[in-house]
């Protein structure tokens, strides 16, 4: 199996784009998703970012593991998530708010959910693949089963002495961890059923193996999503009830629930981005070329893509409306506040600035790109 496998590396830098569509819209005022069209589907489509992101962590890690063994791997993935936890609470944090106001609010985000799942997944790499596919399988289909909870039931763990572990693990939520009565610690991505999801990425390395991994592939991708089509229309596990609601019936379908991440939202998700890597093994020309600089150093990118993001956004707003910049200041992502009044980006803006940022930050990414390529030092597998 070759050392990377170009179609990989595409997809990767195809959802790292799609990434900062919504990230730009955090800083735009838009409102994620709603029963406008074009607002619903500007969110929509970065849904897919972190599942597949997560998915192709787990395969990296199956093809790391085959160059270096499953100790040495466990190792590496222990320390990964720890520096990778330890930069979202930190630097990443700072990036979002322009603020240092940590005993007010801190995120467990995307990053803080992959660093958590890498090293949850040390153990596990030392099993036989089989087991990881199983338990990543369990652990994405039986999330849902809290649904069977009573609301007493429910509403008893979270209250209970170990609250805040279900919220990290299963529900999400706000923890109140210095014990002023109001949460500062808000979990945003719960871990189990994204554990699922690394779990079978990992799986998913073996296919790559095969010399029909691209047909392996999309009967895999065709099979999640006919499932989820399945599961969704009849109204059947993996989700709440979608049919009812103020959104028209072709926009509710596609609105699985991202936190936590349901069944539905997993296969809605995975089913057409494998779909989509098995034909992207025969991408060619500039487009391929440059995803493959994103996805080739894409925590540099993402470590990079927040803080220019947030400063163009005060840029915009000193010129556009000077008095509404004190919001761009405010606890992004989650607790900004209201949106200002006249502030609120068009979506022309919004994706002009999404393309200005992209293209800015191609230059520095290949310049890193080329640099690992060249460089054999340690510290470069963390960034």
């Amino acid at each position: 199996m070759p050392r990377r496998l170009p179609a990989l590396d595409v997809l990767r830098g195809l959802v790292m784009v799609l990434m900062a569509i919504d990230h730009v819209r955090v800083y735009a005022g838009v409102p994620p998703g709603g029963p406008e069209p074009a607002v619903f589907f500007t969110r929509w489509i970065t849904h897919f970012c972190a599942p597949v992101f997560v998915f192709l962590a787990g395969t990296s890690a199956y093809l790391q593991r085959e160059r270096l063994g499953a100790g040495a791997l466990a190792r590496r993935l222990l320390a990964r998530g720890l520096w990778i936890v330890l930069l979202e609470l930190t630097f990443v944090r700072v990036a979002w708010t322009f603020n240092v106001a940590f005993e007010r609010y801190s995120l467990a985000g995307v990053l803080w959910m992959i660093g958590a799942c890498m090293m949850l997944m040390a153990p596990l790499v030392r099993l036989p693949v089989s087991l990881a596919a199983a338990l990543g399988a369990a652990l994405v289909a039986g999330h849902n089963l809290s649904t069977f909870l009573s609301p007493d039931t429910r509403d008893g763990l979270l209250e209970g002495r170990a609250g805040g572990l279900w919220k990290i693990l299963y529900f999400g939520g706000g923890i109140d961890v210095l014990g002023r009565g109001a949460p500062q610690f808000f979990v945003l991505y719960s871990l189990v059923p994204w554990l699922g999801v690394m779990a079978l990425g990992y799986a998913f390395g073996t296919v790559l193996g095969r010399d029909t991994r691209r047909r392996d592939g999309a009967l895999l991708g065709g099979a999640a999503l006919g499932l989820f089509v399945v599961l969704r229309a009849f109204h059947l596990y993996g989700d709440r009830p979608w049919s009812s609601g103020e959104l028209p019936v072709a926009l509710a379908f596609l609105n699985a629930t991202k936190y936590p991440a349901s069944l539905h939202f997993v296969l809605m998700t995975l089913g057409p981005a494998l779909l989509l890597l098995s034909a992207l093994d025969a991408a060619r020309g500039p487009v391929a070329r440059a995803l493959t600089v994103f996805g080739r150093v894409p925590f540099a990118y993402y470590l990079l893509h927040i803080p220019v993001i947030h400063a163009v956004a005060v840029a915009l707003s000193l010129w556009r409306t000077p008095a509404s910049t004190y919001w761009l200041f405010q606890d992004h992502p989650l607790r900004p506040g209201p949106v200002p009044g006249g502030y609120m980006w068009s979506l022309p803006l919004l994706y002009a600035v999404t393309a200005l940022v992209v293209t800015a930050l191609y230059f520095p990414c290949r310049a890193f790109a080329r640099y690992k390529e060249t460089h054999t030092s340690p510290w470069l597998s963390y960034l």
